[in-house]
């Protein structure tokens, strides 16, 4: 739309809104191309909260993102299109400057199973999405820990390196080529946004091939040498992540911000730990985190002036101390601030924000709960920290060690592992918890330990505790319900420091049997820890490390609970909007998956010939060979790649999967595929995909949207509904 009419109207039923900017004008990109960023241009994202569970007043996010070819002139329209934009949103905006290749995890979290980035622009009369383009050559280069990208590079075996996965894109068939130095959990996200991909640009009819080593793999290899020529040389080590640890990030200063006749004045006003009534409404603050991310927050009685120059000061702060100019940008206002910005404060309370624009003073709310709601309203078992319905026992074990300023001091750490959706009452403790007990007391003390039993418990016990004091163990709740926006973070360890990949917006998808989550919920840290990995020794660590470098100030006695995969207590699910207890449940694992499925795959020689005869394409402006065809144009926000992220290891050194309906020629009736068993489906049928052989039209009459669609949205939505319709 043309910057100078009327802003668009923002549908009330999506959470996600796109434009991208086209000759000064900013256009809406379709839903299906969402995840996909083109260099030269700039784009505006809005997300706009829709969860039933989010608050009243709930503050939306607003993002600015510059691709890094990106003009003068494009730069301009987006930037006027977000003034307005915000204008029309209101005070209960966030707004964010994100840069191509170092964007925030807020933003990164929208785009699952990971961001594309295409070289070059938008052509001009691309109106909609094109799908089932086959015409293509490409080669992208995939690397992230949970938060994947995949970018556009030179189709030359220059590019690879040992690091890190790269998919070429031959249309037909995708083969994903994994660097003998990546990980498991990485090469699982990888063949996850390899599947979107074909999914979504290929509507499923595509092959992928998994190249886990080069001589295992000669049918491969040889495909990917008749587009990229035989390699010469060895191949070169991948370019270090430079991630930022929670040590730089706890280094934070506040400054004030304020004019003083014509000079601007920059004075920094505080150190750790914050504390919220540093900030004065009147005023204008900027808050820099170790030149990782920069904060400007905004009095609400600041000026409409110095609103509007929060993003220039927020560059002349940046440029001032030498921060890279891709340096993050969040502007918060008084009353809307974002949960990562309050938890940089030792103490942050929501009435008192509310409370000083009404000139009130803050009274004690108790609230009573009644314990049958525990099971209909898990939520409240999570705020409330029941391990189960109230009537259970809890074995407690602590221990003294270390020494911070020349006084005892000591730590309780909680080991939970309880069906969080059983009837029947938890009583003590099961193996798997005393085992998990055992391995966290070995890093937590290098001294003495002492194992006790409940009801047995000796008196330098209590006195370690401060003294014998009731504990829950009847059903009767605590009176006061704390207001509290939990945080989810992926672990993950850089020369022996923590580095945290925040997922915004979180949900049971984001767990992976490969991954170490944190859950912090200010008054507990949970340590998820995946069914395939075993750094069971170096989560406990993590989580120690995480509360004595947090910039708030975190008590070191902050209980650490750790959860193991399929044995989630109340205390941790009821965090999430939705929790399915059976999401676990053993099915096709990885290695099935990766050493092939139903159908008939390709012959290599036909494959070859398809290469062979490919005319290939130029890339924008270089004169180079090799590219994709714009019109490819397809997003990759979720994926059913995600349900191939379960087996225990990722299998196969090669294979081919076939494309769901490369065995089947047209569309099947409707009677052969809904409420079959997988035995009595038509051969050639792929059981878990049966709704992908419906026509086009009876997918659209029976599932309401086209294939499209569906296919666009979120795995579990995917599942519920096909459960639903009578295709699961």
């Amino acid at each position: 739309m043309d910057i100078s009419k009327g802003l668009p109207a923002i549908q009330s039923h999506r959470d996600l809104h796109i434009w991208i900017t086209e000759n000064q004008k900013m256009v809406p990109v379709p839903e299906g191309a969402y995840g996909n960023f083109f260099e030269e241009h700039c784009y505006v994202v809005l997300h706009v909260p829709q969860s039933p569970t989010a608050t009243q007043g709930a503050s939306s996010d607003l993002h600015y993102w510059v691709g890094k070819e990106a003009g003068a002139e494009a730069q301009g329209a987006a930037a006027t299109f977000v003034q307005r934009l915000q204008e029309e949103r209101g005070a209960l905006t966030v707004l964010h400057r994100e840069a191509q290749a170092h964007e925030s995890d807020c933003f990164r979290s929208y785009f699952r199973p990971g961001i594309i980035y295409r070289k070059g622009g938008l052509p001009s009369d691309l109106k909609h999405v094109e799908t089932n383009m086959f015409n293509i050559q490409r080669l992208l280069h995939i690397r992230g820990r949970k938060h994947v990208s995949a970018t556009e590079v030179e189709l030359s075996w220059n590019s690879f390196n040992k690091g890190d996965i790269f998919l070429l894109d031959l249309g037909k068939m995708m083969i994903q080529w994994n660097g003998p130095k990546t990980s498991i959990s990485e090469k699982a996200r990888g063949l996850a946004l390899t599947y979107s991909l074909r999914d979504r640009e290929r509507g499923g009819r595509a092959q992928i091939g998994v190249v886990d080593d080069e001589v295992k793999a000669p049918d491969l290899m040889q495909i990917m040498e008749s587009v990229l020529g035989r390699r010469v040389g060895s191949l070169h080590a991948a370019t270090p992540n430079k991630d930022i640890s929670q040590l730089q990030k706890a280094n934070i200063r506040l400054y004030h911000v304020y004019e003083k006749g014509k000079d601007l004045v920059v004075l920094e006003l505080a150190t750790p730990p914050l504390t919220q009534d540093l900030l004065q409404e009147e005023d204008f603050y900027i808050l820099d985190q170790g030149g990782f991310k920069i904060y400007v927050w905004q009095g609400r009685m600041s000026s409409l002036q110095e609103r509007k120059a929060a993003f220039s000061r927020a560059a002349g702060f940046i440029q001032a101390k030498g921060y890279p100019t891709y340096t993050n940008v969040e502007v918060v206002n008084d009353g809307a601030e974002s949960a990562a910005f309050k938890q940089l404060f030792q103490i942050w309370s929501e009435k008192r924000s509310r409370n000083r624009q009404l000139g009130r003073v803050d009274k004690p709310t108790h609230v009573k709960r009644d314990v049958v709601k525990l099971h209909s309203q898990p939520e409240l078992a999570a705020q409330l920290r029941m391990v189960d319905d109230g009537s259970g026992k809890v074995e407690e074990r602590a221990g003294h060690h270390g020494r911070e300023q020349s006084a005892p001091t000591t730590r309780l750490f909680h080991v939970q592992g309880s069906d969080s959706y059983s009837t029947k009452t938890v009583e003590g403790c099961n193996g798997d918890q005393r085992e998990m007990a055992r391995v966290a007391v070995t890093v937590i003390s290098k001294k003495n330990e002492e194992t006790v039993l409940e009801g047995q418990e000796p008196p330098h016990f209590w006195e370690a505790l401060g003294g014998r004091a009731p504990y829950p163990s009847n059903k009767r709740l605590p009176e006061e319900v704390p207001s509290i926006q939990p945080r989810l973070f992926e672990c993950s360890s850089q020369m022996g420091c923590l580095v945290l990949a925040e997922v915004v917006f979180f949900s049971q998808e984001d767990l992976g049997p490969y991954d170490v989550m944190l859950l912090d919920t200010w008054q507990e840290i949970f340590l998820w820890l995946g069914g395939a990995t075993g750094a069971w020794k170096e989560a406990v660590a993590w989580g120690q490390e995480y509360l004595k470098a947090h910039p708030a100030g975190r008590s070191l006695a902050t209980p650490i609970v750790l959860v193991k995969q399929g044995h989630e207590p109340p205390t941790f699910t009821g965090w999430f909007f939705t929790w399915d207890p059976y999401k676990w449940t053993p099915d096709l694992s990885h290695k099935e998956v990766v050493e092939g499925s139903p159908g008939t795959a390709l012959p290599i020689s036909e494959i070859r010939a398809e290469v062979n005869s490919f005319r290939l394409s130029r890339w924008p402006g270089n004169g180079r060979a090799g590219a994709m065809s714009l019109q490819a144009l397809k997003g990759s926000q979720d994926s059913s790649g995600n349900e191939l992220m379960r087996g225990p290891k990722l299998g196969g050194t090669s294979s081919f999967l076939s494309s769901t309906s490369t065995s089947i020629n047209g569309a099947l009736p409707r009677e052969q595929l809904m409420h079959q068993a997988a035995e009595d489906l038509p051969e050639g049928v792929d059981p878990a995909r049966r709704e992908f052989y419906l026509s086009d039209s009876d997918f659209q009459d029976i599932f309401g949207k086209s294939k499209e669609e569906f296919y666009s949205m979120a795995t579990w939505r995917q599942r519920q509904e096909k459960k639903q319709l009578g295709f699961f």
